[in-house]
């Protein structure tokens, strides 16, 4: 076992930052030191793909120019993955409709779908988790509180690796929109932030952990098995 922001980072070559991670169940934001996890600086997001996938739907079922009809889970994501971004300007593209640069879909057995607003709308909630009517902050505003929390010799360090991974961050416009507000949430801590996006990021996890398994220096850096069974399940608190 170990963690995966700690993997994110290592699959894009480092041992120290902020992973922003966005997947299908659940989205985190984890600070790392020298491949040591800060659990005070972790957060953690009850919105991610599934969530969006369902929220499309409700935007398609309420939409006036898409005859109401039932969508798989399949198709919808693909519908998501195909068709949807994040938009860099939410209100002006909400109210505008010069910016609802539709797009169309076809299903598996025919149906052609036609996406306007709904393209930039789906993903929001990662970053407005109000349009779900959940109370609490949006991603970026968890990645700068985790920022936050960081000790401040090595905050301007983390601040310079932030790495973004997991399937649901793959919205095209999803890093840019990250990197606007992040600077927005430091204007005037004399840093300009970037946000690192490899292209292959939805499987970063996976990639990281090949990595660091593979390393002899990293090997502290997870739960064994005979460490599970000595201590029990709790100890991985102890090690995270």
């Amino acid at each position: 076992v170990a963690n995966t922001g700690f993997l994110s980072l290592c699959a894009h070559g480092r041992v120290s930052g902020l992973a922003v991670e966005a997947g299908a169940a659940m989205s985190h934001v984890t600070s790392v030191c020298g491949g040591q996890t800060l659990r005070k600086a972790t957060r953690c997001l009850g919105v991610a793909g599934d969530h969006l996938s369902r929220y499309l739907q409700q935007l398609l079922l309420g939409s006036p120019t898409e005859p109401p009809q039932a969508l798989t889970k399949q198709v919808l994501t693909q519908l998501k993955e195909q068709c949807c971004y994040v938009s860099l300007d939410y209100e002006r593209d909400l109210w505008e409709k010069e910016f609802h640069h539709p797009a169309r879909f076809q299903t598996p057995d025919g149906h052609w779908i036609t996406l306007g607003k709904e393209r930039f709308c789906c993903p929001e909630p990662l970053l407005r988790p109000e349009l779900l009517q959940l109370s609490c902050p949006g991603l970026h505003q968890l990645a700068g509180q985790s920022l936050q929390t960081v000790p401040e010799h090595i905050r301007r360090h983390v601040l310079g690796n932030i790495v973004l991974s997991g399937g649901s961050s793959m919205f095209p416009g999803f890093p840019e929109r990250m990197c606007l507000e992040l600077n927005f949430l430091f204007q005037g801590a004399g840093v300009h932030i970037e946000v690192l996006a490899d292209p292959k990021r939805a499987m970063a996890a996976w990639a990281g952990g090949s990595m660091a398994a593979s390393l002899t220096s990293f090997q502290h850096t997870w739960m064994t098995k005979g460490e599970y069974q000595e201590h029990g399940a709790k100890y991985v608190h102890t090690k995270f």
